[in-house]
């Protein structure tokens, strides 16, 4: 285990708080958004990852691919029992 710096805890509302320096959150593997789980060990507390960022909708929006997806189909007349 390696340690990067010595942080100290800062009032949060009326929680605690810790930054994670980018260097540390870089060797972790972490991201913004990113799920994690807080556990309590014997030697203090464990941060682990519990799965993906969740994406903006911007950043939903970058990733799509119309080619892929086939964009979107509109019907341009009325179709079967839509008629009268």
């Amino acid at each position: 285990m390696r340690t990067v710096s010595s942080l100290s805890l800062q009032q949060w509302g009326n929680s605690l708080g810790v930054r994670i320096p980018a260097a540390l959150a870089r060797l972790a593997h972490f991201s913004i958004g990113q799920p994690v789980e807080l556990s309590i060990t014997d030697n203090g507390v464990l941060i682990r990852p519990t799965g993906q960022p969740k994406l903006s909708l911007s950043q939903k929006l970058a990733l799509f691919d119309s080619k892929k997806h086939g964009g979107e189909v509109m019907a341009a007349s009325n179709e079967g029992k839509e008629k009268w």
